[in-house]
């Protein structure tokens, strides 16, 4: 049995599936029921995909397959892109959303240009969830990028500030488990809280340090943090 929500958004995402055969983004699924936040989507889709309506097909982002309709459910019968002859347009080599479906391996659609994971989001502040999940995926040059494993976070809080970096930008992270000290880090406290800092080594302890006065460094023993990326890039939007 479906609650509300669940049913809700199961109908959204099927019919969202019949008419451009592309998954809904969370911010989207999040706007059509009128949650606060995307951890709530996160819940629900949990929620489906346990109850065998739902299921996530690996290694693509925001990808979504609807296994099974609830009793008396009505479905859209908008013919899929495929039926209609359709593909959905993707836009290249910049920094947009929508790039839903697309394999890893054939990630880059220009040479040159990369194709990176948006693994949710970090806290700027108090540390929040860890991140766990690819949300979505953006297209950068390569040449911005440099080599390695990379993948990106969007910032939530404002104790960065003075370095440069806003609530709402993008973060280009590359994965490693050790920074020189004075680096901007994702670091993960107890293995469950991730947060973006700057650290600073202090003898035996590790200090998280802000970039706005308005915020308090935070002191942790050596054994309580690891280091999950190194900030390389950042990405903003102008409306």
């Amino acid at each position: 049995m479906l609650t509300k929500k669940q049913h809700e958004l199961l109908i959204f995402i099927n019919n969202r599936l019949s008419e451009t055969g592309v998954s809904p983004s969370f911010d989207e699924m999040k706007e059509a029921l009128d949650l606060r936040s995307k951890s709530g989507i996160h819940r629900l889709i949990t929620a489906l995909e346990e109850r065998g309506f739902i299921r996530r097909l690996p290694h693509r982002a925001r990808a979504l397959e609807v296994l099974k309709m609830p009793d008396g459910a009505k479905v859209d019968a908008t013919p899929s892109p495929e039926q209609r002859g359709f593909k959905p347009a993707v836009v290249n080599a910049d920094f947009n959303r929508g790039r839903a479906g697309r394999e890893p391996s054939r990630s880059a659609p220009h040479e040159g240009v990369v194709d990176l994971p948006v693994l949710g989001r970090i806290a700027a502040g108090t540390p929040i969830e860890a991140i766990q999940h690819e949300v979505d995926r953006f297209s950068a040059p390569e040449a911005f990028i440099g080599k390695g494993d990379h993948y990106i976070l969007e910032v939530q809080g404002e104790s960065m500030i003075d370095a440069g970096i806003q609530d709402g930008d993008f973060v280009v992270i590359k994965r490693c488990e050790s920074a020189e000290n004075g680096s901007i880090v994702v670091a993960l406290v107890d293995d469950e809280e991730a947060t973006l800092k700057r650290l600073r080594k202090k003898g035996a302890s590790i200090a998280l340090e802000a970039a706005n006065p308005a915020f308090e460094t935070r002191i942790y023993g050596p054994d309580r943090v690891s280091v999950q990326g190194k900030l390389v890039g950042l990405m903003r939007r102008y409306h």
